[in-house]
């Protein structure tokens, strides 16, 4: 059996290595989300290929190799978001020191405030919390989010406690939906956010939790939410949820964002 590694190098290895790496990132993008099957049944596709190849059977690997090379386009559309949210991993996860950052290049980081008003937006929803007042408030690290900000209704003004727990009052109109943060100013309320796909989430989360969920998932932000059935304070980041937190732990985190920033 020897035979079989006399051509196996260094470069083979870091090919499997690579392969395995994407391999996990793609699961792991679409695990717990009914995508997952899809991933199962391609997965089980190219492995029948692989032995069919193998085994020198010209006409079933004929038949599997179109139909791998015709459904790229398909498998694009149908794994969009995760596909986005992978891209989304790398420009942020793997750069988040900005090294290689087109800001750092042409220098446009002048335009980013030295200190955000997290102190407001934590004494809001302290109160909130205390009143069981529904909120969802999206916080902008380093993409302004224009394209969820143009859904909702602009505001863009400094950041007070009084005024956004005014907008989350249930009598008002702009209380349904969420508040983007951008740049230290609210800049839009009202606003829809993408629901996540994920099928393994609590029943008894609501709109507003899934809302979080897949915003975290599908942009570079920082989501807080408020719960109008029992004022629990929880967030979510990275498209993942903390529930229960406490108004000085949210202290805390909420400066480490301008580290991102």
């Amino acid at each position: 059996m020897g035979f079989l590694f006399d051509s196996f190098g260094l470069l083979d290895l870091l090919d499997i290595l690579l392969v395995a790496f994407l391999i996990y990132q793609i699961y792991h993008l679409v695990r717990g989300t009914v995508a997952v099957n899809i991933f199962y049944g391609i997965f089980l596709i190219y492995i029948t290929w692989l032995i069919v190849r193998a085994l020198k059977m010209e006409l079933l690997g004929s038949i599997l190799g179109q139909v791998i090379g015709l459904g790229l386009v398909a498998l694009l559309i149908v794994f969009q978001q995760e596909v986005r949210r992978f891209l989304l991993v790398l420009g942020t996860r793997y750069f988040r020191n900005h090294s290689f950052s087109f800001e750092r290049f042409f220098n446009l980081n002048n335009r980013q405030p030295k200190h955000w008003s997290y102190d407001q937006v934590v004494l809001a929803c302290k109160r909130m919390s205390s009143v069981r007042t529904g909120a969802l408030i999206v916080i902008a690290k380093r993409s302004e989010l224009r394209a969820f900000a143009e859904t909702g209704c602009p505001v863009d003004a400094r950041i007070t406690s009084d005024l956004l727990e005014t907008i989350f009052h249930k009598d008002t109109p702009l209380h349904d939906g969420a508040v983007i943060i951008a740049r230290n100013r609210i800049s839009a309320a009202r606003c829809v956010l993408p629901v996540t796909e994920k099928t393994d989430i609590p029943g008894t989360l609501g709109l507003r939790h899934r809302s979080a969920i897949g915003m975290s998932e599908n942009s570079d932000s920082f989501v807080i939410i408020v719960s109008e059935e029992t004022g629990a304070i929880s967030y979510a980041n990275q498209g993942e949820l903390v529930q229960n937190v406490k108004p000085a732990e949210l202290m805390k985190l909420l400066p480490a964002l301008e580290l991102e920033n």
